[in-house]
């Protein structure tokens, strides 16, 4: 094939496949990033009553979603890469990671598998011969990535990516991608006959397709991911209504209502003595009823002010039930007894959460270990056997203080040397450049001075004392003979 040809046949039959595939996903999609977004319409009201109070009142949203996901990823920080066999973490994998920004990408790629139930990653070789050593990793979202996943072996065998963009003259041209095992294929839609005509091949030969899905909480039914906001929704969308309907009994009923009986809706006008709508006369100040036969009087009377406490106790309630489903302690969701809680008593709360992101990490750790190995295939044309038992170092997903690590570092230490002392200065959550920092100037305070094993495992005697007991063999003031 060559630049301008259309796709063969297997390349056509692969694009139609996993276009449909994409396309019957994406609504849903959509609609769970709008819920991390806040941006979902309201559930659980009428449609007519939608549409008699339009755009006259605004949907209170209570972003529950967000919440939800982003406690869990604040628990997850992946620190590296640690080949097997290897106490150290590997230093050139951290500068493949440094280059393309991994930092901000794991992030990125947890969040997003979250939502919408997987993230993904492409790797390729970087077109820039400089830096040939570093090949590109790039963190895409499933709104434009798509794969397909071999049932006997859930490795992907096809992937596609689709995508827009506009030429200076304001031309809009679309895009998409084929990724096989041997070869990667860019196609652009044609304006004339929008079928697809090739603008770029990469005959990689690796033998692997170079995309890798992060996904969240794979299923065997589910094997693409399953997200976080499935259980969190409908719980959102009636705290969302719960608390639409009490900002509109604020404006109804919270303040005292006036009433007036005997007069005719003609009596109602503004300053300029224009008679006011219907909806200006209901959102006042005065409800009112016309004369009637029986009575000809007019009368003027009070409402009293309606308390509100029946939608708080509902808030409360649905905020236990997301606290439940998601296993967030309550006072993630802003509520707290009068009594504070202990220190224990906070980390009793959130085990549950804790353990939940440690589930979570041994999901994504599959897909990163995968992504690291494409780079070196990418890079080296091959994978080295320490490579296949790779090890994801992650941060602890607990929230303990600095000072109770520190203690049960130094006691771990200690206990003849249960811990040695790189892993104690990696477990306070030094990085790899600060412990080798910290190693070096150990070096240098062994070559100025004489090291002492003693210094590490207690006390030693002061040298006067030393001195003294070679000196007085008895001890003093007693009689020598």
């Amino acid at each position: 094939m060559a630049i301008g040809d259309a796709p063969t046949q297997v390349e056509q039959q692969w694009l139609t496949r996993l276009i449909l595939q994409h396309n019957n996903e994406l609504p849903e999609l959509r609609r769970l990033l709008e819920y991390y977004e806040g941006q979902q319409r309201l559930s659980y009201m009428h449609p007519e009553l939608m549409d008699t109070l339009d755009e006259r009142v605004r949907q209170v949203v209570i972003n529950w979603p967000r919440l939800v996901v982003d406690a869990l990823e604040e628990r997850i920080d992946l620190q590296g890469f640690r080949l097997g066999g290897q106490p150290k973490l590997d230093r050139d994998l951290d500068h493949v990671a440094q280059y393309n920004d991994l930092d901000a990408g794991y992030q990125q790629a947890h969040v997003t598998a979250m939502v919408m139930k997987r993230a993904y990653a492409i790797v390729g070789a970087n077109p820039r011969p400089a830096d040939a050593q570093y090949p590109l990793v790039t963190i895409e979202s499933p709104l434009e990535v798509h794969v397909e996943l071999d049932p006997a072996t859930r490795r992907v065998i096809a992937a596609i990516k689709r995508w827009h963009d506009s030429t200076p003259d304001g031309e809009v041209r679309y895009f998409i991608t084929l990724y096989l095992p041997d070869y990667t294929v860019t196609y652009v839609v044609s304006r004339e006959s929008g079928g697809y005509i090739e603008v770029s091949r990469d005959d990689h030969g690796l033998g692997e397709v170079l995309v890798v899905p992060i996904v969240n909480r794979p299923q065997l039914w589910a094997p693409l991911g399953t997200s976080e906001l499935a259980d969190v929704i409908p719980l959102s969308d009636a705290a969302c209504k719960i608390a639409t309907d009490m900002m509109i009994s604020a404006e109804f009923h919270a303040m005292p209502r006036r009433w007036a009986l005997g007069f005719d809706e003609d009596d109602f006008t503004d300053a300029d003595g224009k008679k006011v709508s219907v909806w200006q006369t209901i959102a006042g100040k005065i409800w009112s009823t016309s004369k009637t036969k029986k009575d000809d009087g007019v009368e003027v009377g009070q409402f009293n002010e309606a308390d509100l406490t029946n939608f708080h106790n509902t808030l409360r309630a649905l905020a236990t039930q997301v606290s439940t489903v998601a296993g967030l302690a309550l006072h993630h969701l802003g509520y707290s007894s009068d009594n504070p809680a202990s220190a224990d008593g906070i980390r009793a709360a959130e085990a549950r959460h804790v353990k939940r992101a440690e589930r979570r990490i041994k999901g994504f750790e599959t897909a990163w270990e995968r992504i690291m190995r494409l780079v070196m295939l990418v890079r080296d044309g091959s994978v080295p056997d320490s490579a296949r038992w790779m090890e994801t170092a992650w941060a602890d997903a607990a929230t303990p203080t600095f000072a109770q690590k520190s203690d049960a570092v130094v006691k771990l230490y200690q206990a003849d040397k249960l811990v040695p002392r790189r892993m104690a200065r990696r477990t306070l959550g030094y990085t790899q450049t600060q412990i080798a920092d910290m190693e070096r100037e150990d070096r240098e305070d062994v070559t100025r001075a004489v090291y002492d094993p003693a210094a590490e495992t207690g006390p030693k005697a002061e040298p006067a004392a030393a001195d003294q007991q070679r000196r007085s063999p008895v001890p003093a003031g007693s009689a020598s003979g």
